[in-house]
């Protein structure tokens, strides 16, 4: 099975969007998908709540007060993890994960948080050895803005694979209202949207 935990000690970076999408691409491929919410607002339970019984089926586990078992047969387990997490949740939490997905938003207070916790990581054995892949994502990217500049230049510096930058759209909204994502919607215009997610998903079928 492949586990991929979606996390950022600092809130409103866009873990749930990121968890949903990650598991609505997967089970748009076919395979047997898992969403796990850790997050006691329960946002990505709340979006399988409101999925369509058309869309591709997304098994939920409610990890919000104990992390439990998986469904047998599961193929691909997304965890979407809180904000502010201790110490002891981040190790338990990474220790269930293949790769660790990290999303960030441009900002100066949204890279000091993704800085403090990309140490926390580096300090956990399986990232220093470098057993698990950690993947930064830049999120709600507006090209040629100064944001976007200063988001690049802090990237080059975490340390980490920045694998690509999501485009800043009203579309992201608009699905997660209809418990839908971007992979369960067909239209030509979401393409360039779609196309953003291709190196993320390529990176954690194979972050060698």
């Amino acid at each position: 099975m492949l586990s991929i935990l979606v996390a950022n000690i600092k809130g409103g970076v866009g873990k749930t969007t990121v968890a949903t999408h990650l598991a609505a691409a997967f089970a748009a491929d076919g395979r047997q998908t898992v969403l796990a919410d850790v997050d006691r607002q329960k946002s990505s339970l709340g979006w399988l709540a409101r999925r369509p019984v058309t869309a591709p089926v997304i098994a939920a586990l409610d990890w919000t007060k104990e992390i439990g078992g998986v469904p047998k047969g599961a193929e691909v387990l997304v965890i979407d993890a809180p904000a502010a997490l201790k110490p002891k949740e981040v190790e338990q939490l990474v220790a269930e994960a293949d790769v660790i997905v990290l999303p960030l938003l441009p900002g100066a207070f949204d890279e000091q948080a993704t800085e403090r916790f990309l140490k926390k990581l580096d300090e956990l054995k399986p990232i220093r050895k470098s057993r698990k892949a950690v993947a930064v994502v830049g999120n709600r990217v507006r090209a040629r803005t100064r944001a976007a500049d200063r988001l690049d230049t802090f990237l080059g510096t975490v340390g980490h694979r920045v694998v690509t930058r999501l485009r800043d759209s009203q579309a992201y909204p608009d699905a997660a209202a209809a418990g839908l994502s971007l992979f369960d919607q067909k239209a030509k215009r979401l393409a360039d949207l779609r196309q953003d997610w291709a190196p993320l998903i390529a990176f954690i079928e194979d972050p060698s």
